[in-house]
């Protein structure tokens, strides 16, 4: 939520008095937003947790399978779970074995007779557990293993699945599973009998004076800050502990401010003795290392040990609860691990539905995720270059002001933003009359320079009878509706009084997509794209500022039921709208910045991590939240470069500009009553340091983009932790203040910290990693000081590698589209080195029909040789875009880690097809711990062709 003085030309005076209650607020209110102990189904379940440790062994689930019930069929397994306590309740057991070795289990409720459950007799809430979610979150194709087997042994039933032969042991007095990779077990499900379906019940009326047990005071109503949930259907939270024996590293489940190396929660010296809380939320100004819930969700965890990765995703789009506890020693005999993390899940409602995902190393993990959820979307080449925002650029003159000024300080930009304030009174898909009068012609003067405008469009819609929009909305019956089923929810956000739009509803999303065609957009133009913000959805009176959990949307569901799904299900319509605005055969790849997601929301946006603070603290917490993200399928991801909240000193301004050059998602942005601070006025030497790191960023993209094409097929995030390129270097599993980027043999660690002249940087083998500006070579794994003075950014090449980039500076990323390369080579220790390119238009989606160059570049040490060659599955497809590109040559190699005998060289020879000629080459002797450098100026080579150039 983004507070600021309120005028009363831009909003209604009722509104005034609530949100004049939030002006002076500096940090979180913590009030404003639920414990695990104010929650009433988290702070059951977190009992029932304490109460199986007080009475250790001796504690029993009341959960049996019933082994007659047991069938499998074409890699599924079905049975019936019982739990014996209320006379017993039939829970149904789906065990799901795809091909690809994962697994997903999924445990319902049986429908039961009439009169054996009660619901709130005025409440049109479904009546059974929300079963959608996966129509959301997954993509389709998954087969199962056909070829599965299963025996049944003494109360244990074993299925064998998948490539590698996989297990999955069923124990079915108390209910558990254990899944075992060559006969180790690397996941538990229900290890500690935490599981807990709470059922469905009838609601039973206390004899007068009889007061209800704690637990019941919040089974059928539950008040907090003054808002009443009505809880219709009763309690119905799942729960179901996750043990992995071996594994003391857990990453994942964004979004949260901590740490990337996930804490422990139960308390302790370090530790959390909150939850990690799944339940997205406008949080104003959070906070940094905590455990608290923030704008998006993705419950996808990963653990990591030695030399192995597995990963569990939990199918709810509830608010959801998880525990985090480690252990010294492993409960297990089947693993030959000492340490141990167990984790406690709980969702409020719908189905207890976890996919285990087997592995073995996080490079599977992701693959793996990506074919449940779909991989990120690969971007328009303009939407990874940076982005300039605030709120507000007053005035289309105002916005033409700094686009010119960009170009006077030689700064490149691709994107500028428009907030709230360029609406006519908050109506989105309007103009102010006033201040922007000619948006068209705005945008066409963008335009020229290849530059982009982004509008804010929010799913609160104005409740103003001659808003077409907000009419059409409302009378079509396209909003989400209050608890009684009947009237369209009214609630308080910008606007005023407005009301959400339901993009559960088909019928809604198909309309929404129309309110993009140029022809309802008045004003728009194809050079125009979309920022969703607020669709948590954020609602000012709301309790928790959200909508209230027993609202209804289309199909009867609670919002309770679809909470966390609400943020994506409006940028996916807004994604749909803009791919089609300009007709069939015409679409442009859509760019959409969301802040709520949700698991799939990769597929079709950008995020960045909400409304920050401009401190060090914030800059700080960063990189550990869009690592997390990362690893959870969503790698284009960003943080608002300078904080958005408060004014930040000219070092830290700079600092963050450096750190923002390797956000995947680079955005400068700032609050209202911020002062200006785009990059041009931070004054010398602020103005040039900041400068060099956005061009720094201009001058990668070639490598950023062909990071994000391998993340669009095979998920890799762009940004690599440690533990990913190092799996078997425990000592790096913790690390999360530097990075690898994408393939490109890049280690990254932009400074954080105030008032630094030196940074210690962690070297995770003994390979040779170059300076990359000045060269200097560090030999020995372990950690190194390196300078790190204002206007130094500590960024390393690993010997290995060869990066492309683009050295000559424009204005804007298209104005580079048929610029030439550079090729720098980071000799390694051994003397070779190998390196990606991937091109494509960067806009359309001629890319699908294979209108792309893929090119591998191999350096090798043996014939002193540097070679390209076509990674093009179909090079034919490929024939009309190479023509295009043929022009486009290298232009520079620049050869790092040659040996003394690179002197005497004047010359190299090189050949493409079937032609070959002479090239210069430089040699520079690296003095001071530098390496010594080679230069070939000019091969004139295409970037389209196979050809090698001969050093020998």
């Amino acid at each position: 939520m983004r507070y600021r003085p309120i005028s009363a030309r831009s909003t209604p005076v009722l509104i005034l008095s609530f949100l004049s209650l939030l002006q002076p607020a500096q940090l979180v209110k913590h009030e404003n937003f639920k414990t695990c102990s104010q929650s009433g189904f988290c702070k059951r379940n977190r009992a029932l947790a304490d109460r199986a440790q007080a009475a250790g062994a001796s504690w029993t689930a009341p959960y049996e399978l019933d082994e007659k019930t047991l069938q499998l069929k074409d890699g599924v397994l079905t049975g019936k779970i019982w739990k014996t306590e209320a006379g017993g309740i039939e829970l149904p057991l789906q065990i799901s074995l795809l091909e690809n070795g994962i697994a997903r289990v999924t445990i319902d409720e049986a429908q039961r007779k009439a009169g054996e459950i009660t619901f709130r007799h005025d409440s049109k809430a479904r009546k059974e557990r929300y079963n959608e979610a996966g129509k959301w979150a997954l993509v389709g194709g998954h087969k199962c293993q056909r070829t599965a087997t299963m025996e049944t042994k003494e109360g244990v039933t074993t299925v064998v699945y998948g490539p590698d032969n996989y297990e999955a042991r069923i124990t079915h007095k108390p209910f558990s599973v254990q899944f075992l990779r060559k006969g180790e077990v690397y996941v538990v499900l229900n290890d500690r009998n935490l599981m807990n379906v709470e059922h469905w019940r009838p609601k039973i009326e206390k004899p007068e004076g009889e007061e209800p047990t704690e637990d019941e005071e919040t089974y059928w109503e539950e008040t907090f800050g003054g808002n009443t949930d009505s809880k219709p259907r009763g309690p119905e939270s799942v729960a179901l502990d996750i043990t992995f024996p071996g594994y003391d590293h857990v990453y994942g489940i964004p979004e949260h401010a901590t740490s990337l190396s996930l804490k422990e929660t139960r308390g302790g010296e370090g530790h959390y003795s909150e939850p990690y809380r799944l339940y997205n939320a406008d949080v104003f100004e959070y906070e940094t290392d905590s455990p608290m819930t923030l704008y998006g969700s993705i419950p996808f965890m990963q653990a990591q040990k030695k030399g192995s990765a597995v990963g569990v995703f939990w199918l709810s789009a509830a608010e959801t609860w998880v525990d985090v506890v480690k252990t010294k020693q492993s409960p297990h005999v089947l693993t030959t691990e000492k340490a141990s993390t167990q984790t406690h899940w709980i969702s409020e409602s719908g189905l207890l539905d976890v996919f285990v995902l087997p592995g073995p190393d996080a490079i599977w993990v992701y693959r793996q995720y990506g074919e449940l959820t779909g991989f990120t979307a690969l971007p328009a080449m303009f939407s990874i270059a940076y982005h300039q925002c605030r709120w507000n650029y007053v005035s289309q003159d105002d916005v033409e002001d700094v686009d010119r000024k960009f170009d006077k300080f030689d700064i490149p930009y691709d994107v500028i933003w428009l907030d709230i304030e360029h609406t006519d009174g908050k109506k989105y898909f309007t103009w102010d009359p006033l201040t922007f009068k000619k948006p068209e012609s705005m945008q066409k003067t963008l335009a020229k320079r290849d530059r982009k405008l982004v509008a804010i469009v929010d799913p609160h819609i104005k409740n103003d009878g001659d808003y077409t929009v907000g009419k059409e909305m409302v009378d079509k019956g396209f909003g989400v509706k209050d608890k009684g089923g009947d009237k369209v929810y009214e609630g308080w956000c910008w606007p005023g009084s407005s009301h959400w739009v339901d993009c559960f509803n088909p019928a809604a999303v198909d309309w929404w997509k129309t309110l993009f065609k140029f022809d309802k957009y008045i004003g728009s133009t194809p050079n125009l794209w979309i920022w969703n913000d607020m669709n948590e959805p954020s609602v000012f009176n709301g309790p928790e500022t959200t909508m209230p959990k027993d609202n209804i949307h289309h199909g009867n569901w609670e919002h309770r039921d679809v909470h966390n799904i609400n943020g994506m299900s409006f940028h996916n319509a807004t994604y749909e709208g803009l791919k089609v605005r300009l007709g069939n055969g015409k679409e442009r790849r859509p760019f959409v910045l969301t802040r709520s997601f949700f698991a799939g929301s990769q597929r079709s946006a950008a995020m960045w991590t909400g409304d920050n603070q401009a401190d060090w603290a914030h800059l700080q917490q960063a990189f550990p939240m869009l690592l997390a993200n990362g690893i959870a399928g969503f790698p284009f991801a960003g943080a608002d470069v300078g904080g958005f909240f408060g004014n930040p000193s000219k070092e830290l301004l700079t600092r963050w500009y450096q750190a923002g050059a390797f956000y995947p998602f680079f955005r400068g942005h700032a609050h209202i009553d911020a002062k200006r601070r785009e990059p041009y006025l931070a004054g010398e030497p602020y103005v040039s340091i900041i400068r060099d790191a956005i061009r720094l960023r201009y001058s990668l993209l070639p490598a950023w983009y062909t990071a994000f094409q391998r993340a669009s097929w095979q998920g890799m995030p762009i940004l690599r932790p440690h533990f990913v390129a190092f799996p078997d270097d425990e000592a790096g599993f913790a690390i999360d203040d530097q990075f690898f980027l994408g393939d490109t043999g890049l280690l990254a660690k932009p400074v954080v910290k105030e008032s630094a002249t030196e940074t210690t940087i962690y070297f995770p083998d003994d390979e040779v990693y170059y300076d990359y500006f000045d060269f200097s070579a560090y030999h020995r794994k372990g950690h190194h000081e390196v300078p790190a003075t204002l206007e130094k950014i500590p960024l390393f090449m690993r010997g290995g590698y060869i990066i492309p980039r683009k050295d000559r500076p424009r204005r804007s990323s298209g104005l580079m589209k048929y610029d030439p390369y550079t090729l720098v080579i980071s000799v390694s220790s051994e003397g070779s080195a190998g390196g990606v390119l991937y091109v494509d238009d960067g806009e359309t989606y001629a890319h699908e029909s294979g209108a792309y160059i893929h090119r591998a570049f191999t350096f090798n040490h043996g014939d002193n040789a540097l070679r390209s060659a076509n990674l093009h599955p179909e090079p034919e497809k490929a024939a009309a875009y190479n023509k295009v590109m043929r022009s486009v040559r290298v232009e520079r190699i620049i050869v790092v880690g040659v040996g003394k005998e690179w002197a005497t060289r004047r010359e190299v020879e090189v050949k493409q097809g079937s032609k070959s000629w002479k090239a210069k080459i430089v040699y520079t002797e690296g003095r001071g711990g530098r390496a010594n450098t080679a230069m070939v100026r000019d091969p004139k080579v295409s970037i389209a062709k196979d050809w090698s150039i001969s050093f020998a």
